[in-house]
């Protein structure tokens, strides 16, 4: 290989790196990939850039407007109620629910899609009885399937059409993936809703739960010096708390951190770390002789009327990960105090606020009822619901906002504009009909995800340009090129999935596609038939919670473990790598 080759091998060797740790933000990353290739001489600067000039990004900046308008106006609450249903079969609920959210995916960003569906799923759930862990990582995985299936389904089936068409082949049209994808859609359906009840763990109801260190959240109390708890047993202190809360861990200058024993005489000063669920962490508030470690930082008159209580999940890109609330000095950030934290696997124990915080966790948040809106389009948080709220009604806009998606859909499938001058069009109208505000408009749009997806070309470019891509592509055809050109395509689909499966799915295509495009010109493949296999093994994200934002969303709500994701999601796995090679690479 080239000095170019090994250069730009080595800047994506250590952005993968740094993508899997999460050591620096994917933006960031991908920019600083781009403008060291730059400067080293290994792409011009039009090939560096060529992404920001390339119709993907900016249609799925526009689309994101649409998604945006479509949460604000409760355009979905009629699927919403409609798929809730008040059936005890396990199997059909999820039938109702997972068929209709695929459905919606095909055609609008399944984020804001389950950031809408996720918190009402959990509340029905435990109306029932039931455990929202069995329905949860099926909705997403719903949403991703059906994403799949159309060219505006997900964000990475235009990235790769803007890599074809930067190659000087023809987009993808509207439905062109839907021919591949709607049978693995349909498959994964059906694996969804009657497989996931066998193969995910069987959790408990919420309520026992929490009894169990299940889906609890830790909350880190003081006992008050002289106060009624002062001088009496722990278990006296058990007694007098809500019936979802336990002590699992105390502290005390004296004597150090530890486990306690139900006889362990408790003293003013101690600090006490519990478990339970919201409703139990609020109540512990009601405990004379208890009071917060978060005292001196809740807003006077917390229950007030003009605070309300709110769950945050912590973003994989956010700013929070790796930092503790002292370190990003939360309350004068956010203006909102952390009571408690659930993290998956495991109970938080010591101080919350000097407890470095991970992707997924949930934080139990005290503020002003503003801190939904200021925070929902940022990318600190992957999910943020407010406790007991309504279910929002459609407003009077929400049929103006289906026209327009319903336009956009259209007009793209039978060709009358280009998919970008539709999706445009389509968020002019809303800002313009004052649906939204242009301030909405523009929070709406994740540019990281834009950064990402602009640089990822030039990356792509390098991997091109440099032999990068055709030096791959031996090693490809030499480890699996025995097999034919089925082994071949599998082994790009294996890299592909392995790949989003750690760093953004947008990112694993614009890496693979150049190397894709080399190994299958080897072996007589077609650049088409490619570029779909690509497209849709780079959506496969279900083997972990951070392969996908809406995995991501429903991590913590559900109290899933990691692993848990491996369970459903090899099989879906499977029938992405079985259905690709089956109808796109002939015998």
């Amino acid at each position: 290989m080239s000095w170019e080759a090994w250069l730009t091998l080595a800047v994506v060797a250590v952005a993968v790196v740094l993508l899997a740790r999460d050591l620096v933000a994917p933006a960031v990353t991908f920019m600083g990939a781009v403008v060291i290739l730059l400067v080293a001489g290994v792409v011009t600067p039009g090939q560096a850039f060529q992404g920001f000039a390339n119709p993907a990004p900016i249609t799925v900046a526009a689309l994101y407007v649409l998604a945006r308008a479509v949460e604000k106006t409760g355009a979905l609450q009629p699927i919403v109620r409609a798929t809730l249903g008040a059936g005890r079969s396990v199997r059909l609920a999820l039938l109702r629910l997972t068929v209709p959210v695929a459905a919606a995916s095909a055609f609008l960003n399944n984020t804001p899609i389950i950031a809408m569906l996720a918190p009402q799923v959990d509340e029905w759930a435990d109306r029932r009885g039931d455990s929202a862990s069995r329905y949860l990582m099926p909705l997403s995985f719903a949403a991703i399937l059906g994403g799949m299936t159309t060219l505006i389904g997900t964000s990475t089936n235009l990235v790769v059409s803007g890599l074809l068409e930067t190659e000087g082949y023809e987009p993808f049209t509207m439905f062109e993936l839907t021919r591949i994808a709607l049978p693995i859609a349909l498959v994964g359906l059906a694996i969804n809703a009657f497989a996931a009840p066998n193969l995910l763990p069987d959790r408990l109801p919420p309520r026992q739960e929490a009894r169990s260190g299940g889906r609890s959240f830790s909350v880190r109390m003081i006992v008050e010096p002289g106060g009624p708890l002062d001088g009496h047993p722990v278990s006296h202190a058990q007694q007098l708390l809500p019936e979802n809360a336990r002590i699992v861990y105390f502290e005390r200058d004296a004597e150090g951190a530890g486990q306690i024993a139900p006889d362990k005489v408790l003293k003013g000063g101690d600090f006490l770390t519990l478990l339970g669920d919201t409703e139990a962490v609020l109540g512990l508030h009601d405990i004379s002789g208890l009071a917060s470690a978060q005292q001196p930082h809740l807003p006077y008159e917390f229950r007030s009327p003009r605070h309300a209580c709110f769950e945050a999940v912590v973003a994989t890109e956010s700013p929070l990960v790796g930092h503790t609330l002292v370190d990003v000095s939360f309350l004068a950030r956010y203006q909102a105090t952390v009571l408690a934290i659930h993290r998956s696997g495991e109970p938080v124990r010591g101080h919350l606020a000097r407890t470095p915080l991970k992707p997924g966790d949930t934080l139990l948040v005290i503020a002003d009822r503003g801190f939904g809106e200021r925070w929902r389009d940022r990318d600190d948080f992957a999910l943020m619901s407010l406790l007991g709220a309504p279910s929002p009604e459609p407003t009077r806009n929400a049929w103006i906002v289906l026209a327009i998606g319903a336009a956009i859909v259209l007009g793209a499938a039978l060709d009358i504009l280009p998919i970008l001058h539709f999706s445009l069009l389509g968020a002019l109208a809303l800002v313009g009909l004052g649906i939204l505000t242009p301030n909405e408009a523009k929070d709406s749009i994740d540019f990281d995800v834009i950064v990402v997806i602009g640089a990822a070309f030039g990356l792509a470019a390098a991997v091109e340009f440099s032999g990068l891509g055709e030096a791959a592509a031996r090693v490809v055809a030499e480890g699996f090129g025995r097999f034919g050109a089925q082994g071949a395509m599998a082994g790009i689909v294996i890299l592909t999935v392995a790949l989003s499966s750690i760093i953004t799915n947008n990112a694993a295509a614009a890496l693979v596609l150049p190397i894709a495009i080399s190994t299958g010109a080897g072996f007589g493949i077609d650049v088409r038939t490619v570029a779909v296999a690509v497209a849709l093994s780079a959506s496969a994200s279900f083997m972990t919670p951070v392969a996908y934002q809406t995995n991501l969303m429903v991590y913590g709500l559900g109290g899933y473990r990691f692993g848990d994701y491996a369970r459903l999601g090899t099989p879906l796995t499977l029938v992405v790598l079985v259905v690709v090679l089956a109808a796109m690479v002939p015998g």
